[in-house]
């Protein structure tokens, strides 16, 4: 009987501790506090679902900023830094909690040939570390400004949005879900299946998102989560549902993504649960209707899932500790959008007009739209390789270019597209060309000069006439010129 009680309390300690980490340290895997990993961080994750979520301790909030709290601090901020930052809205949540968002650039809230990176936290209610962190990361920035390389490189060349807590009211009602009681990591259109395709149907925190990506066209983005200690990356679901490993086009960019989070923390890619500290999200475990996925295909954004804390709610006194081991962490993920990479603008030839097209590279299925104001474009890309980019614009040639940049090193790159002539042999005008009067530059000699000719008549007449006029003027010198000697008398 006591060898039976052995064997199931053993049996207990490595599948319920040691993969759900209820006696794990917020900082350390499982693993280093000696218990064995056995796929341990996907099964924590559902057993979190199903029960820490729905019974919260009562004192689980103590220390974290409650929602009136954080707007105030969203508020200080936008006043004490406003110099490199504003303070916006993108919508309210179901209980009417505006979702504030804190920009912050050398110009804010102006549109600039830039990537726009955005950092999301609180997505689900009951994992609210992302949010104080996110306002750490807000007020390090604003105090480290002009002082240190790495702040001033992403505030002078990147715009910087961060919105602390898109659940407010998960977070108020101590649940993972919203309001609504619904799971807004899950309410997200899907790729493989027709759900959450009613867009009446969607939560307003959701909607809030997707609107604002509509707006900004954000080059990539981090959601903060917990539960686990993991960049994970695309694709997170699987067209047959089964757990294994299913890669999007840029698979090798967001692993080099994913680890620059990961190598850059203090401890996550020493993970023995994740090789590297990174996962795949299908590999993990398979998940529909998430924002990470309908950000790399509908919203044109490489988005990584940030699990940054084995528990869910850590103490609030383990919070300046997680800070320290995340800030780097951030820093450099922000940074990478213009220290790797390829970037650069496309223009028309004809004029050297912007022309928002899109920029594809030779072997990865997938393509990257240029700003609409600016034409300019920034493709991610694991360094150290060669890669064929091209711009395509409708109505002008394409152009391609082969490139190859060293690591930490990114390639600026223009491209200046001919436009196609049409079978009338006039020029198609650009769907951002607002010059609707120019006449084409390929028009037959005879007709230029049927139009023209009266001006170029005007012009030779004047023309001779000035050189009589100038005949005249030089004898009439020369004739002056030959009475002033007095003639010799002769003898």
């Amino acid at each position: 009987m006591n060898l039976k009680f052995c064997i199931i309390f053993s049996f207990f300690l490595r599948n319920v501790i040691g993969r759900g980490g209820y006696l794990s340290n917020s900082l350390s895997s499982a693993s280093d506090l000696g218990f064995p990993n056995h796929g341990s961080a996907g099964s924590a994750r559902h057993l979190f679902e199903d029960n820490q979520s729905r019974h919260p301790r009562t004192d689980i909030a103590r220390g974290y900023m409650t929602n009136s709290e954080l707007e105030k601090a969203v508020k200080e901020f936008g006043r004490r830094c406003s110099h490199i930052s504003r303070i916006y809205s993108i919508g309210k949540s179901v209980q009417g909690f505006p979702l504030f968002v804190i920009e912050i650039s050398d110009k804010p809230g102006k549109q600039e040939p830039e990537p726009a990176f955005k950092f999301v936290g609180n997505v689900h209610g009951d994992e609210p570390v992302g949010r104080e962190l996110l306002l750490l990361l807000a007020n390090w920035i604003c105090d480290n400004y002009m002082r240190d390389p790495l702040v001033n490189l992403i505030v002078d060349k990147v715009h910087l949005h961060i919105l602390p807590s898109m659940n407010p009211d998960g977070f108020s009602l101590r649940r993972r879900g919203n309001a609504n009681n619904i799971d807004l990591n899950r309410d997200f259109p899907d790729q493989f299946f027709p759900w959450n395709d009613d867009e009446d149907a969607r939560q307003p925190e959701t909607k809030a998102i997707m609107s604002w990506l509509r707006e900004i066209h954000f080059t990539a983005s981090a959601s903060l989560h917990g539960g686990a200690l993991v960049a994970n990356y695309p694709w997170d679901g699987s067209l047959d549902k089964r757990k294994n490993y299913y890669a999007c086009p840029d698979d090798r960019t967001f692993r080099f993504l994913a680890s620059i989070y990961s190598k850059s923390h203090y401890n996550m890619s020493l993970s023995k649960e994740f090789e590297g500290g990174i996962t795949n999200g299908a590999a993990w475990y398979p998940i529909y209707g998430g924002m990470q996925d309908w950000n790399y295909i509908y919203g044109d954004c490489f988005e990584l899932t940030l699990e940054i804390t084995d528990n869910k709610w850590p103490n609030a006194k383990e919070l300046p500790t997680i800070w320290e081991y995340n800030k780097m962490s951030m820093l450099n993920l922000v940074a990478s959008l213009v220290k790797t990479g390829v970037h650069g603008r496309v223009f028309s030839s004809d004029g050297g007009r912007p022309l928002p097209g899109l920029i594809t590279v030779k072997g990865i299925n997938y393509t990257v739209q240029t700003g609409r104001a600016f034409a300019d474009y920034h493709r991610l890309l694991v360094p150290g390789e060669r890669y064929e980019v091209m711009a395509n614009v409708p109505g002008y040639k394409s152009k391609a270019t082969s490139i190859w940049f060293k690591e930490e090193e990114a390639m600026n790159v223009d491209f200046i597209l001919d436009p196609e002539a049409t079978s009338e042999g006039t020029l198609p005008h650009s769907i951002c060309d607002c010059d609707c009067s120019g006449k084409s530059r390929l028009l037959p000699m005879g007709y230029f000069w049927g139009i023209h000719s009266e001006v170029y008549l005007v012009f030779i007449v004047a023309l001779a006439f000035l050189c009589f006029l100038l005949r005249q003027r030089i004898k009439f010198n020369l004739l002056k010129h030959g009475q002033s000697p007095k003639r010799p008398v002769p003898v």
